[in-house]
């Protein structure tokens, strides 16, 4: 595909993907509480409230990216850890439901649509999955400041969960250094990582083997 076909089969894909996943970590953290996306007018599923220009300019790039995370006061919250945990786990959450979604209309068009003649249509449909999964996972890994830091967090002591949460402002330029490293030396450490349970649910949801 060229730029201009890659970017229209890849718009729905993203955009819905990095706004179902910042909303449902909103939504979730009304529903434990805390009114701070609510008020900062995140609570939508218009996608221009959540972009993040570079991270959505990374994504159309290097294929890893970030939506402008959604603000949330965990002092609200009756739990802090369990309560935060949940409110990082509903954006991952969103995203896998969104891809067995996606993989229902997937599974309706001829078996052969995709890969025997395929159409603009199908293949939003099918990156649509493969996005979700792709962002599901990113953010599960367990670095700050990444979703998975906050999930794991809820198991950890009161002690090392507040050391913890203070690597999160070093964890991103940490997290942005490992991203340009592994470009630059074709590592792809994190495609390492993320990269075999995508393929692994993409075959599960569509059927065709990455």
């Amino acid at each position: 595909m060229n730029f201009i076909q890659q970017f229209v089969t890849l718009l729905f894909p993203v955009l819905s993907a990095l706004t179902i996943h910042e909303f449902s970590h909103g939504l979730i953290a009304h529903q434990l509480g805390d009114d701070t996306a609510y008020r900062a007018g995140r609570l939508t599923l218009n996608p221009i409230k959540h972009l993040d220009p570079i991270g959505t300019l990374m994504l159309f790039i290097v294929h890893i990216g970030w939506a402008k995370p959604v603000p949330i006061n965990p002092y609200n919250f009756k739990d802090m850890k369990k309560d935060t945990a949940l409110v990082s786990l509903a954006g991952p959450a969103a995203n896998f439901i969104m891809a067995a979604v996606f993989s229902l209309f997937f599974r309706l068009l001829s078996p052969n649509m995709y890969t025997q003649n395929p159409n603009i249509f199908v293949m939003i449909i099918f990156y649509t999955i493969f996005i979700n999964l792709a962002l599901g996972f990113f953010n599960l890994i367990p670095f700050p400041p990444l979703d998975g830091s906050k999930i794991l967090g809820a198991f950890l002591s009161d002690e090392a969960y507040y050391k913890f949460q203070k690597f999160e402002q070093k964890g991103m330029f940490i997290f942005l250094g490992i991203i340009i490293v592994s470009r630059l030396l074709n590592l792809n450490i994190i495609g390492n990582i993320i990269l075999p349970p995508i393929y692994f649910f993409v075959q599960i949801f569509t059927g065709i083997k990455m």
